[in-house]
């Protein structure tokens, strides 16, 4: 595999296509938006930066990083030439199964198409193609050019074949894939979505503050961060889709989204990404938000 196609350039595509590019695969950056294409571009060159400073890349290697990276307006021009299309587009079941339907169609024979969703089934992304043995869920981490996880998912269809070659191309960037079932939120959302959740009851019912919360799981726990920021830090509406898939694929109340989170989702507030969430974001500085200080 030399060519990779990534579908999306928000938060997770940039970064995947960080890390290919950096280890010298010819990456194909795909988003309809050039506002998304040109922001993509600029973060991932200050995080090719940021990795100079901690010594891990040279000058060099962050220009030839960038000169593998090309961008597309256009889905069929950039799937074009590639051996795998990563497709890590908003966490939406629609959304995506009229991506993998144009993939489908666009994409030679022998391309693997893999999605990066968090949650949504790869049995039900998979039924849109007529390649099904070839499709597969790769979950990366977030920020990706940092994390060394990737949650590799099988679809009931999914080949071996397929899986071998996902496992071992993982590796090749350096990461560590760990290869799971297709079952709601598979390894990593089944078990964090719910902690996350019930850190917000435990707000919602008045046990404890924001930070008192997340001090115990940090110090306690010996978590790096605690479920309230780091449920900022993932993004409260997306929190919210993939515990509604949860809820809906087992049909237990256990998964069903605290009202509060419910209600902050519809107000707008989303956390880092607007700003406000369970804490208030102004540049590096992070702050309770208003509405849960105590006094």
């Amino acid at each position: 595999m030399k060519n990779i196609a990534v579908i999306g350039a928000g938060t997770m595509g940039n970064g995947i296509a960080h890390a290919f590019a950096q280890f010298g695969f010819q990456v194909a950056l795909i988003d309809v938006s050039p506002e998304a294409l040109a922001k993509a571009l600029s973060t991932i060159e200050k995080n090719l930066d940021r990795q100079i400073k901690k010594e891990i890349l040279t000058e060099e290697e962050k220009v030839d990083t960038l000169k593998r990276i090309a961008t597309f307006k256009n889905t069929e021009q950039g799937v074009k030439n590639a051996d795998l299309v990563i497709e890590a587009a908003t966490e939406n079941p629609q959304v995506k199964l009229a991506i993998f339907r144009d993939l489908d169609e666009f994409c030679e024979e022998g391309t693997i198409l893999a999605t990066n969703t968090s949650s949504i089934s790869i049995t039900k992304i998979a039924s849109a193609t007529r390649r099904p043995d070839k499709v597969i869920g790769m979950h990366f981490m977030n920020p990706v050019p940092i994390m060394k996880l990737v949650e590799i998912i099988r679809g009931y269809s999914t080949s071996q074949e397929t899986c071998s070659v996902i496992m071992s191309l993982a590796e090749r960037i350096q990461k560590t894939p760990v290869e799971v079932n297709d079952y709601p939120g598979f390894v990593s959302n089944r078990i964090l979505m719910p902690m996350i959740n019930e850190a917000i009851y435990t707000l919602y019912e008045g046990v404890a503050g924001v930070e008192e919360i997340d001090s115990v799981m940090k110090l306690g726990m010996a978590h790096p961060m605690g479920p309230l920021h780091l449920a900022d830090f993932i993004g409260l509406d997306v929190c919210k889709s993939i515990l509604e898939v949860l809820y809906q694929g087992f049909g237990n109340p256990k998964y069903a989204p605290c009202p509060l989170l419910v209600n902050m989702v519809t107000a707008g507030h989303l956390g880092a990404k607007t700003g406000r969430g369970f804490y208030e974001y102004q540049g590096k500085e992070m702050m309770v938000a208003e509405r849960f200080r105590k006094g």
